[in-house]
């Protein structure tokens, strides 16, 4: 495949030939960030030629057909500090840790421009490192929208250096609470599991040797309820989704997880997935000293487990 930063053009091959053009490009840009819708908006604003020609969504391709995509430039968003209340756990000249609601967006995306934690960030610190891109500036790692909890950002570069280095190293401490369903029958374990993109729904993430990467996820259980288990989790790596797919792949999915927990009805109240990142340790970016910082479950979470102990 030949391409520069927005030009990509390739051939099809035998064993891609008549597979429709919208999954066939989907899959050839070999970037989980480009979704099949993404690439049918590409199709039909005349972004994808296909033999020079524009194409349809359902056209077939064949072998030696010349396919080129030429990514559209994106549209400048403008980020707005907004004055949303953030529960700041810990904050100094370089970093920045807060709890975070469950229902809070991280970073702007299609469908939230606007109320994420950056809005928040920006309108708190106004001096949020830039590594990670205009749309995410300060953001180290991420927390799912429906999960709670502890997460830190970088207010320089030089700290979020530091800190990506850490998570690349898995030695920052990320501890997370959560409720699932079923009774896990053993008191501890590992889930070692690559995970990679849901080749049946691209905006999912499963359990596959195929494109996936090394996930490795560490539980112990607290306390059973019957048909239930509070148990604590240590991620090893930091996959999206990872958590939530790890304990469905193992046959616990979390209570309430509106995609991967498949239990209508029995979420305990809960509107959202039952994690919660309880538990933040890092090395200090500056001075090299040991933090460690640590969060209640938020209320919702504590009444599920309460209506579970009294039942």
């Amino acid at each position: 495949m030949e391409e520069n930063e927005r030009m990509h053009e390739w051939t099809v091959n035998a064993e891609q030939a008549g597979e429709r053009a919208d999954k066939h490009v989907t899959d050839s840009m070999g970037d989980p960030a480009v979704s099949r819708s993404q690439v049918q908006e590409w199709i039909r604003t005349g972004a994808v030629t296909l033999n020079g020609a524009p194409c349809k969504p359902n056209a077939r391709v064949a072998e030696g057909d010349r396919v080129v995509v030429e990514i559209p430039e994106p549209e400048p968003v403008e980020l707005v500090p907004e004055n949303i209340p953030l529960e700041i756990v810990y904050e100094d000249a370089d970093v920045v840790v807060i709890n975070k609601p469950r229902g809070m967006v991280v970073h702007p995306a299609a469908g939230h421009p606007n109320g994420t934690v950056v809005n928040a960030l920006l309108y708190l610190c106004k001096d949020l490192s830039g590594i990670n891109g205009v749309m995410r500036p300060g953001i180290v790692h991420r927390i799912d929208k429906d999960t709670s909890g502890l997460l830190m950002a970088a207010k320089n570069d030089l700290a979020h250096a530091s800190l990506a280095e850490q998570l690349k190293e898995h030695s920052v401490n990320r501890r997370y609470l959560a409720i699932v369903y079923g009774v896990i029958p053993h008191d501890r374990g590992t889930i070692d599991a690559p995970l990679g993109r849901d080749p049946q729904d691209r905006k999912l993430y499963t359990v596959t040797e195929k494109g996936g990467k090394r996930a490795v996820t560490h539980f112990a259980v607290l306390e059973r309820f019957g048909d239930y288990t509070l148990v604590e989790l240590k991620l090893e790596t930091g996959r999206t989704h990872q958590i939530r797919v790890h304990m469905k792949y193992i046959g616990f999915p979390l209570v309430g997880d509106p995609v991967y927990g498949g239990r209508a009805g029995r979420t305990l109240g809960m509107s959202g997935q039952a994690l919660h990142a309880g538990v933040l340790g890092f090395v200090h970016p500056r001075t090299g000293e040991s933090l460690e910082f640590s969060a209640p479950m938020p209320e919702d979470m504590e009444h599920a487990l309460n209506i579970l102990r009294t039942r």
